[in-house]
């Protein structure tokens, strides 16, 4: 009767053990891919709890979660034989776990070296200028590179794959200080003489809308007469009575007459005295 009660407790806890053995639990980032014997069961297991044999199958859980893998810096050659150095980003997941598995040893790592070739590639088909100011075209051709290599056959999805940053030497970094250096004065030269341009044309205007105007140009001097005197320029104007202010210098020259007076002197009895 013992041997019967022990029979009954080593079996149950044989039970016991290989329940446990047989039990795995899938995570909702994971799927799982069963091997029995060896051979990969048809089913990929989704998140949840699975039972399988416990000595004859066996359970490799593949995160589906998108990932980012870092490229570290390396160098590379422009089209136009610049040296510089560069890193990448490459964001993934994976959409067939089997393959994952089974097509490919340690995708992680291969997938970093197909990015690296990648992006050597995708530098050395650009110039300088599209490396640096083009982006969005080259993160593309990376991406399409990348994902010709690995793609589906790998059963990864290669989400995008983006340049990061760009490192150039010094000599080629004062090369371009001085380009960009010369570009804005050459915008300034060309903003100033849109302006000189801008003005003569003004002037131009003016200069024919006071010629038809009778009277314009006194007006004009008057203004500016006054606007001397009021400010102060340092060119002090007089009157010698007829009605025109004049600069002193005019008056020291003994002026016989403003050239610009606008009185009517036909009935000044000192004006025909005077040119008398």
């Amino acid at each position: 009767m013992g041997a019967v009660v022990v029979g009954l407790v080593m079996l149950a806890v044989l039970v016991t053990v290989l329940l446990v053995a047989s039990v795995r639990v899938v995570e909702q980032h994971q799927r799982g891919v069963v091997f029995r014997c060896g051979r990969v069961r048809d089913r990929v297991r989704q998140p949840g709890l699975h039972l399988i044999a416990p000595v004859a199958d066996r359970m490799v859980r593949v995160n589906v979660q998108t990932v980012l893998t870092y490229v570290p810096a390396q160098s590379a050659m422009t089209r136009d034989n610049v040296p510089l150095t560069v890193d990448a980003v490459v964001r993934h997941r994976v959409v067939d776990p089997v393959r994952a598995l089974v097509d490919v040893r340690d995708y992680p790592s291969a997938l970093l070296q197909v990015t690296r070739t990648a992006l050597r590639s995708a530098i050395g088909g650009a110039d300088l200028d599209a490396v640096l100011g083009d982006r969005k075209r080259i993160d593309a051709e990376l991406t399409a590179a990348v994902d010709a290599s690995t793609g589906r056959s790998w059963g990864l999805l290669i989400e995008r794959a983006e340049v990061g940053e760009v490192t150039l030497p010094a000599s080629t970094r004062r090369s371009l200080c001085r380009l960009a250096e010369a570009e804005r004065e050459r915008r300034a030269r060309v903003t100033a003489a849109d302006g000189e341009v801008q003005a003569s044309r003004r002037l131009a205007e003016a200069s024919r809308a006071m010629a038809g105007t009778p009277g314009a140009y006194q007006l004009r001097l008057l203004q500016t007469m006054a606007d001397m005197t009021g400010k102060g320029s340092g060119v002090p104007a007089t009157d010698r009575g007829d009605g025109c202010p004049r600069p002193v210098e005019w008056v020291e020259a003994d002026s016989p007459r403003c050239p610009y007076d606008v009185r009517n002197t036909e009935n000044d009895p000192e004006s025909r005295r005077r040119d008398r």
